[in-house]
């Protein structure tokens, strides 16, 4: 054999097993585009993390998170998305329905997997949830739906409540609907809901350092996006202030909140995990049902509550389902 027909038949073997060989594992790392709020959602993605961990997929090697935080800027949701199309990620990755409203109408093609508390169907996000019917698929858990019960659980925490303090922005169609299920109940609790309209972080931010003393007794959240963007600094702010907080994300209470009566936003981003990991494997969206998550509970912080001179009923201690002492 001459030297010529040698070279050849090695460049054949290249072409033929080590180039398409090394171009496959490439392509088995998938970009994944995450867009959140900030701030305490940043739960969610730890959650899926867990999740795909337990499906088999390692971050670094089977995928890579690309993570764009609007810290509570909602108009440059779309841009972000834009930008993350464009530059070809496999799948993009929405939490709530205010990011994920505008990165539907923001991009064409991409598969999206979201996380949202508000119906998708009735959010147009998807067409029904056995058949989403289209490029969008994901999680809906509860928030609008039992803001009514928690400030109930609020009352029965603090007897005494005659006023509570929210802020979210009007614009946004789900806080706006959880506040008028909250101002129905609060007539029948004899609870006045004080409502502070904001529309970006900073008007959040002087609005809560700006609370005087009477104005309120307890701060109560609503599931608004801009606004838990920003939860650390309300749970600061309110503790200066003394004033008790309820949230409706279990997490939070770790991080220093009186209470919350909601979901799990770190379970709910590993039950999302299975969304991803399929999409990535090649099913389309509209093939997969969105499904919901109603695992509600109810978390106390005894050390915040020490911190305000409160003491928590043991009726509400027996029926806790997480306790920080």
């Amino acid at each position: 054999m001459n030297a010529a027909l040698r070279v050849f038949l090695l460049l054949l073997v290249y072409l033929g097993g080590v180039a398409p060989t090394a171009h496959a594992q490439e392509a088995k790392l998938h970009r994944v585009g995450v867009i959140l709020p900030g701030g305490f959602y940043y739960a969610a993605i730890d959650g899926l993390r867990e999740g795909l961990k337990e499906l088999g997929l390692e971050e670094g090697k089977q995928y890579v998170l690309e993570i764009r935080d609007v810290k509570g800027d909602l108009r440059v949701v779309g841009e972000a998305a834009r930008h993350l199309e464009q530059g070809r990620v496999d799948l993009l990755y929405t939490l709530t329905t205010s990011v994920t409203t505008p990165v539907k109408r923001a991009t064409t093609t991409v598969p999206i997997v979201f996380i949202t508390g508000s119906d998708p169907v009735d959010r147009g996000l998807v067409e029904s949830f056995p058949k989403p019917g289209g490029r969008l698929t994901g999680v809906y858990y509860w928030t609008t739906d039992i803001t009514a019960k928690r400030l109930e659980v609020l009352k029965d925490i603090l007897p005494k409540l005659r006023r509570v303090v929210t802020f979210y922005d009007p614009k946004n169609p789900g806080p706006q609907q959880a506040a008028k299920a909250a101002q129905e109940a609060g007539r029948r609790l004899g609870i006045k809901i004080v409502e502070r309209h904001v529309a970006s972080v900073e008007e959040l931010r002087t609005g809560l350092q700006a609370l005087k003393a009477g104005e309120a007794e307890a701060f109560f959240q609503m599931p608004d996006a801009m606004v838990l963007s920003q939860v650390q600094f309300i749970i600061d702010t309110a503790k200066a202030k003394r004033l008790p907080t309820m949230f409706d994300r279990a997490d939070l209470v770790a991080q220093g909140a009186l209470a919350s009566y909601g979901v799990s936003y770190r379970e709910i981003g590993r039950m999302s995990a299975k969304y991803v990991q399929r999409v990535l494997a090649g099913t389309n969206p509209k093939e997969l049902p969105v499904e919901g998550y109603d695992r509600i509970s109810l978390a106390i912080n005894l050390r915040t509550a020490q911190a305000l001179g409160l003491r928590i009923p043991n009726s509400i201690l027996d029926r806790a389902d997480q306790i920080i002492r």
